[in-house]
């Protein structure tokens, strides 16, 4: 499938990325030559220079014969344009990011369908919601959730006085019996591995574990950790991922206390946000932070726009005593400094940008699809038709791709989310959710036809 990449920032490069990786024909567009120079000379892409809301731009970036097309600038209206340009065939999928807040406020006009768009993504706020279930889930560096929050798979790293730290999955299993969760990847160093029942487990190891909602917290004890409740969060910065999580943690019965900079914008806050206590101050002054009480908060959260200041204010606020502490990072090479400085839970706008992204790439039978910061491994959630070759069949003896594993079920009929074991089958109408390493994902895809 072809497809088009409007925007060469972060976001559009790392879903050129993950659609490069899988064999698809991409193409990036961006109005700066320097962009499109970094993306060529790392990914194996097409390039066109010019702005992707001109009509004859798309035309030699070939959207007549693209299944996709991603508006992904950092500009709304250059996104919406650019859908409105477009004269793609009739399979032309059009994504448009759009982060503006009043786009999307009770009684707004802005429709997708009245700008040719099928799709509008709002990766802010869909960080905003992957922030507050990290903090929901104490020690969890990554979450994500399938049918509607029935089976959730975790991200954990496994501390030196973990039960678990010594053992093999095969003895773990053997303890906690028919528990619904299940250890579908390991990543250990630059390898992440889907583990059979000799692998042991060592302290450092990064577990994804699925779960259901009940034995999520029998999953951290195991790794080490405790569960506690979110009650108020300090946030650093007043972007618009700040913005959706105050409005979130209000949602949730949780308080926000945020700390913005910028005066003028302090004031713009504290105006829309009169649940939430807005203070003019600099989250990178220990002072401050001390003063405001952060090693009392339940986590602090660093959430500006600058990666530089937010893993400042996050290593001053651990330092400072705060019990949680999650940071956000655009650019995907700080990720593995800012865990090797101690910053395990880091959260990233353009992961949560492609999760939605690679949901509508491949369509059919795929419901949703999780990417994660650590991994390049993601978690597809297919339905089950009867034409599949796997219904029927027990997964032990299923002919499943070597990297890839079946993470969960969720029969509707029986309204239940399933953690599978050897014995279960898929059956017609079911949901599965998939774990699947890069080489395993073209494969697994065709064992659930639409």
């Amino acid at each position: 499938m072809r497809a088009v990449v409007v925007g060469a920032g972060e976001v559009g490069y790392h879903v050129a990325e993950r659609l490069s990786t899988e064999k698809h024909d991409v193409v990036v567009v961006d109005v700066l030559p320097k962009r499109l120079e970094y993306v060529q000379t790392r990914l194996d892409v097409a390039v066109v220079e010019g702005s992707g809301a001109s009509p004859g731009v798309l035309e030699m970036a070939g959207i007549r014969n693209a299944g996709l097309l991603a508006a992904v600038t950092s500009i709304d209206e250059v996104n919406l344009v650019c859908c409105m340009s477009v004269r793609g065939g009739t399979d032309l999928v059009k994504v448009a990011r759009v982060s503006n807040p009043d786009f999307y406020a009770d009684g707004a006009n802005l429709r997708p369908e009245l700008f040719g768009v099928d799709v509008m993504i709002n990766p802010e706020r869909e960080l905003a919601l992957e922030t507050l279930r990290l903090l929901e889930a104490t020690e969890a560096t990554d979450i994500a959730t399938f049918a509607g929050g029935a089976v959730h798979l975790v991200g954990l790293k496994v501390t030196d006085d973990a039960p678990i730290a010594g053992r093999t999955f095969a003895e773990i299993g053997s303890d906690i019996g028919q528990s619904p969760m299940l250890t579908v990847a390991l990543k250990r160093g630059d390898r992440t591995i889907v583990p059979k029942g000799a692998t042991a487990v060592k302290s450092g190891d990064h577990l994804y574990i699925v779960a259901t909602e009940s034995s999520i917290s029998t999953s951290l004890e195991l790794c080490g950790y405790h569960t506690s409740k979110v009650r108020r969060v300090m946030i650093a910065g007043g972007s618009h991922e700040a913005y959706y999580l105050a409005q979130l943690l209000h949602q949730h019965r949780g308080q926000a206390i945020m700390l913005v900079k910028e005066r003028d914008r302090a004031q713009e806050l504290a105006e829309k946000l009169d649940q939430a206590l807005v203070l003019n101050g600099d989250a990178t002054d220990l002072e401050l932070l001390e003063l405001e009480g952060v090693g009392g908060v339940s986590a602090f959260v660093a959430l500006t726009d600058h990666d530089e200041i937010n893993i400042l204010s996050a290593l001053l606020a651990k330092h400072a005593g705060a019990k949680q502490v999650v940071t956000l990072v655009n650019r995907m090479d700080y990720m593995p400094l800012a865990r090797l400085i101690g910053l395990e839970t880091v959260v990233s706008p353009r992961l949560s940008a492609a999760n939605a992204i690679l949901r509508y790439v491949r369509r059919g039978s795929v419901t949703s699809v999780a990417t994660f910061k650590d991994s390049e491994a993601e978690a597809i959630a297919f339905e089950v038709s009867a034409g599949s070759p796997l219904v029927g069949l027990r997964l032990a003896d299923a002919d499943f791709p070597e990297g890839a594993i079946v993470a969960a079920i969720i029969r509707e009929a029986e309204v239940e989310a399933i953690v599978p074991r050897g014995d279960d089958k898929l059956l017609a109408g079911d949901q599965a959710v998939v774990f699947a390493l890069p080489e395993a994902v073209g494969p697994v895809t065709e064992l659930f036809p639409t």
